[in-house]
């Protein structure tokens, strides 16, 4: 039995998500917007057999009091097509993924902005494709009031089916461009959509061939019961928040599950959950450089990020102090819980836990390449995940200690790829090229 292979994605905003990255000792400040850094980093990527450099975006500035978006670096980035349309110049392998808003985009745009990605990189574009939960994007696009969350997603259900339904506007072979005859396309060959739903209304043809890959590769990180749902009946690759192997082992199972009952074969669903690693030459080593990064999380933010979590106000404990029994509370249980499992298991102060809470507070894997090479294996052999989305905590310096220390380690065990298996994104996840749904089916129809 062959061992199965590890799917890896880079978490890319493009910088690194830790409040704290880009004031590292020999961080990249500026690496939002400068190209150089951007490109050097995909290439790196692509030379350690990435399976995809994901683009994650945000229609608004960040929602947050004005003292501490000052100290954010990624409030602000690059617009997602313009970026991974340049770098899918500078790359030939790795796949490229970009968040779409179906809430606040129109089908069209979406549909062409990513068939055009798909023949401009060779087949190597992904659709992320989200609701925007941001409130505050809606009074960027005209709206005094934010979508309804489960109106959001059943719109985001309709806009997916107008979507692909636009990608197969025409049939692969549509095109003959016949030079002696002079017809560049065979009208029988192209398919007018006539949509009329609930939210969109959407006549078609799309105006570019259908995308190498059939479809883009389609992508869903929400994790709410519409969103898991969305997920197993659309998505292709999964980016969730999993905090713990158990809660992936339910994850894993719940979304897998509802696949099998929509009759979609479950592996043709990869679920990587974020994961953000520091790596050391000793586990000591990786635990200082996580202490490091996290002491420069300022403190005013930090400590309304563990509130939050805490469900009360943390700025009456004592910073130096360990953290004081928490009453219970209506805030989220799991977030309050991981907040006094972290303070207890690792002897935190309550300045060291807030810090942590404001730098990045999910799954976290800190140690040697060998060490975090042995709770990847385990998480792919419980079918807890059937890879990660890598979150680098500083660059250049963190994505460098992943791709020299952790990559060949994986490697060494079979667990991750030596060469890439094809040209396309899809043919490196594993995943069939979608048949065109109004053309294959007349072909079926025509030979009976």
């Amino acid at each position: 039995m062959a061992t199965r292979q590890i799917k890896l994605n880079a978490f890319m905003r493009p910088a690194s998500i830790h409040t704290g990255g880009w004031r590292y000792p020999g961080a990249w400040p500026d690496m939002n917007f400068n190209f150089a850094h951007i490109k050097e980093a995909i290439q790196k990527l692509e030379a350690a057999k990435f399976d995809a450099f994901f683009m994650a975006d945000h229609m608004a500035v960040l929602n947050m009091p004005m003292d501490a978006l000052k100290r954010s670096h990624t409030s602000t980035s690059f617009e997602p097509f313009t970026l991974l349309s340049a770098l899918s110049q500078a790359t030939s392998h790795i796949g490229l993924v970009a968040t779409g808003s179906t809430t606040f985009d129109v089908p069209y745009h979406i549909a062409r902005r990513f068939a055009s990605l798909d023949h401009i990189s060779g087949g190597r574009a992904g659709w992320n494709i989200v609701t925007t939960s941001n409130p505050d994007a809606a009074l960027n696009f005209g709206l005094e009031e934010h979508m309804e969350h489960g109106e959001r997603y059943r719109r985001a259900r309709e806009f997916y089916d107008v979507v692909t339904g636009l990608w197969d506007s025409w049939a692969d072979d549509a095109f003959v461009r016949d030079v002696d005859s002079g017809v560049f396309f065979e009208p029988e060959k192209m398919h007018t959509l006539n949509h009329k739903g609930e939210f969109l209304s959407v006549k078609g043809p799309l105006n570019i061939a259908r995308p190498i890959q059939g479809w883009p590769v389609i992508v869903q990180a929400g994790a709410s019961e519409s969103g898991k749902q969305l997920a197993a009946e659309t998505a292709e690759a999964v980016f969730t928040a999993q905090s713990n192997i158990e809660a992936g082992k339910a994850f894993y199972a719940d979304v897998k599950g509802r696949m099998q009952k929509l009759g979609r074969n479950p592996e043709h669903l990869k679920i990587q959950p974020a994961c953000f690693v520091v790596v050391g030459d000793t586990v000591e080593e990786a635990k200082a450089k996580r202490a490091k990064l996290d002491s420069l999380v300022n403190y005013a933010n930090s400590i309304a990020s563990l509130s939050i979590a805490l469900g009360t106000d943390a700025s009456k404990f004592d910073p130096d102090g360990p953290l004081p029994e928490i009453p219970d509370s209506n805030a989220s249980k799991s977030g309050r819980e991981r907040a006094i499992a972290a303070a207890k298991r690792e002897n935190l102060t309550v300045r060291q836990l807030a810090q942590r809470m404001g730098g990045y507070s999910g799954l976290a894997m800190i140690g040697t390449p060998k060490t975090i090479a042995d709770e990847m294996e385990e998480w792919i052999e419980t079918n807890a995940s059937d890879g990660f989305t890598i979150m680098f905590p500083y660059l250049p310096g963190g994505l460098d200690d992943f791709v020299r220390g952790v990559i060949p380690e994986l490697q060494r065990r079979g667990l991750f790829r030596r060469e890439y298996e094809g040209k396309t994104l899809r043919e490196n996840l594993g995943l069939p090229r979608p048949e065109n749904r109004f053309f294959n089916r007349s072909k079926a129809v025509a030979a009976e």
